[in-house]
Order: structure tokens, then C-alpha cells, then sequence
């Protein structure tokens, strides 16, 4: 980093959960000592099945933004330290956080989020971004804060 320039983005997916909140203080963490900047990613998506069921007034892009404002917020607080910006994006999570890796220097995600099965040392979307990432990927287990 020189001058104050950012030089790369930390990716990190974030969907309110408190494994992804964990990943957020991690990607503060190695921005901050890297001299990048942060990407929080939300991803969101109408399972094709129940499109027609859902409410025709409901925006599920908008209420992916709060959550998203609300989580990096709530966790970094108004001034940060690091540049951080807020990206939402529609598709499957996994796939939206491949994408998203492919000009980052690090993507960073909690080992679970929402749903799936409490048990699994690894949720689906983290085991596919530890496999299929085009950067170093930084899984955050458990509820250890970074230095």
C-alpha cells in the first residue's frame, strides 16, 4: 500500500447470522493489516418452486440491503477503519461468493450460516468456497475474535 492507496478486497459473505458476523470482524481484521478494502456480500434468491407463492408487494432484494446495513453496522459500527462497501447481489450464495472471489486477494465466511443442519463441521455454501474459490479462502469457526 502506498500513499494511502487500497491495493486489494477482502470478500465477505455476510447473512446475519452469528457465523457471519465472526467473518466480518476476520475480514476487517485482514484488511486492516493488508491495506485493503472490504466487500460485504449478501446474496439472495427466490427458490423457482415458490415464486408464485410469495407476496406480490414483497422486495426481497431491499430487505437483503437492511439486513446487510444492519449486520456490517452492527458489527464494525460507523466508522470501520477500512473502506467497506455493501454489495447485494441475487443468486444462490455459493455462487454469488465464487464469483465475487475471482479479484479478491482473500474471501472470508463463517463456517455456517442460515439454515441447514447444525451438526456439519462445515455448511454447504463455506465447503464450496474452501473448494471452489479463485483466492485464499478464511473459514471462521466458532466465536474466536481476531487479534
Amino acid at each position: 500500500m502506498t500513499g494511502g492507496e487500497v491495493t486489494g478486497r477482502v470478500v465477505v459473505g455476510v447473512d446475519g447470522s452469528e457465523p457471519s458476523k465472526g467473518a466480518l470482524r476476520w475480514a476487517r481484521f485482514v484488511a486492516r493489516s493488508a491495506g485493503f478494502e472490504v466487500d460485504a456480500v449478501a446474496a439472495w434468491e427466490i427458490p423457482w418452486a415458490a415464486a408464485e407463492g410469495w407476496p406480490s408487494d414483497w422486495d426481497p432484494e431491499r430487505e437483503t440491503s437492511g439486513m446487510l446495513h444492519e449486520t456490517v453496522t452492527g458489527v464494525l459500527g460507523s466508522e470501520p477503519g477500512v473502506s467497506v462497501q455493501e454489495l447485494v447481489r441475487r443468486g444462490g450464495a455459493a455462487r454469488v461468493l465464487l464469483d465475487e472471489s475471482r479479484d479478491a486477494q482473500f474471501l472470508v465466511v463463517g463456517s455456517r450460516g442460515h439454515g441447514g443442519f447444525s451438526g456439519l463441521l462445515l455448511g454447504s455454501v463455506s465447503a464450496a468456497c474452501a473448494e471452489h474459490a479463485h483466492c485464499p479462502v478464511l473459514v471462521i469457526h466458532g466465536d474466536t475474535p481476531p487479534p
